[in-house]
């Protein structure tokens, strides 16, 4: 029996890790485009269903990438921060997430 793994990846709580908050996503934020920081081996329809679960929204597409590792210099010690995947999802118009508000 073959089962669909990434159906079961939305329970995980790690899937949507944090919001991303930068002057460009404040910008985007007129166009109902919101931008995660995500788990790197979800997939955007993972991604989809957590977000449409967790703010009771409709998501209308879904943009991701993934962003490389960088160096992180401690004292003299060099080492690297994880890469990460960003996605930049947006919703149909009427639905909205009360970030800021």
């Amino acid at each position: 029996m073959i089962q669909n793994f990434s159906y079961f990846k939305f329970n995980d709580p790690n899937t949507i890790k944090y919001v991303l908050i930068t002057d460009k996503s404040t910008r985007l934020l007129g166009v109902n485009k919101y931008n995660f920081i995500v788990n790197p081996r979800c997939t955007k329809n993972d991604i989809k269903i957590a977000v449409e679960r967790l703010f009771n929204v409709k998501v209308n597409k879904i943009n991701t990438c993934h962003l490389p590792k960088k160096k992180k210099l401690i004292t003299r010690y060099l080492g690297y921060k994880p890469k990460y995947k960003k996605a930049i999802v947006t919703l149909l118009k009427g639905n909205r997430i009360s970030l800021f508000e």
